[in-house]
Order: structure tokens, then C-alpha cells, then sequence
């Protein structure tokens, strides 16, 4: 059984909000801090998000396909890739988020799984494990204070 990391939230907001700001670069930089992006907003499109980025380089790289883009409600990125400059490229792995709406709000899950062995796995998957819920509760706050 292969691990994964779960986050389930609900948001003051609608669904198609929660997947435009996984899809939008500004967005995206004004509550996860990425520094640049390239999304192709389509099916077997490009999702690569950076930070921490200077003049010798970009300290960490998100990169993934989306395999399912429905602006509704879901965005499922395969073959994601985590690069480090200090470890070894890590993947592939795959990121699902899922908004389903309930009354005004939107009951939003999150998953990230495809975790392997090895020490570089066993420290990811612990920076993950603590990183999402704090992420997504910063997701939430920012959600609800843009919200109409």
C-alpha cells in the first residue's frame, strides 16, 4: 500500500474558485509563494510551479501533467516531480484536488500520493505530511478573503 497525504477542508467559497487558484499564477504566488509558473490549462497540459528562486537558479520544482482539468470542480496532475537541488529528482508522483460544493460553501480534498522508498522518499514524504494541512488551512484563509 503505497503512502499518500490527505487534506480534507471545507472553504467559504465555490469550486471553481478553489481550482482557479491552483491554476492562476497570480493566485498561486499570492497564497503558496510560487515565484513562477507554466500551466497549460488543458488536458496533457504542463503544470511546473518554482520558488525560492535567485540569480543561480530556482531552489525548488514542482512539475507534473494535468491528466484531469475540470474548472468545476477537480485538477489531477500525474507524473509529478519534485526537484531539489540537494536531493534526487522525486517522482513520478500525483496531485488531486477535488471541490465539491455544499450549501455556500465548497468541501475541498486534497491528495498527494505515489511516495516510494528509500531515505529521500521517507524525508519528502514527512515535509509533505506536515506541509499540506498547514498549506491548506493558509489556502482556506486566503480563499475567504477574497471571496465575494
Amino acid at each position: 500500500m503505497s503512502k499518500k497525504v490527505e487534506v480534507n477542508i471545507e472553504i467559504d467559497t465555490t469550486p471553481e474558485r478553489v481550482i482557479e487558484a491552483f491554476m492562476d499564477a497570480q493566485m498561486l504566488k499570492e497564497w503558496w509563494e510560487v515565484e513562477k509558473c507554466l500551466i497549460q490549462k488543458k488536458v496533457g497540459g504542463i503544470y511546473t510551479l518554482a520558488w525560492n528562486i535567485t540569480e543561480s537558479g530556482m531552489a525548488f520544482v514542482s512539475t507534473g501533467i494535468i491528466k484531469n482539468y475540470d474548472p468545476a470542480g477537480e485538477l489531477t496532475i500525474t507524473d509529478f516531480v519534485y526537484l531539489n537541488p540537494d536531493k534526487p529528482f522525486l517522482g513520478p508522483m500525483s496531485l488531486w484536488v477535488k471541490a465539491i460544493p455544499n450549501d455556500s460553501s465548497s468541501d475541498v480534498y486534497l491528495c498527494q500520493d505515489g511516495y516510494q522508498e528509500g531515505d529521500d522518499w521517507d524525508w519528502y514524504y514527512q515535509a509533505v505530511k506536515e506541509a499540506w494541512p498547514k498549506v491548506m488551512v493558509s489556502f482556506k484563509e486566503y480563499l475567504e478573503g477574497i471571496s465575494p
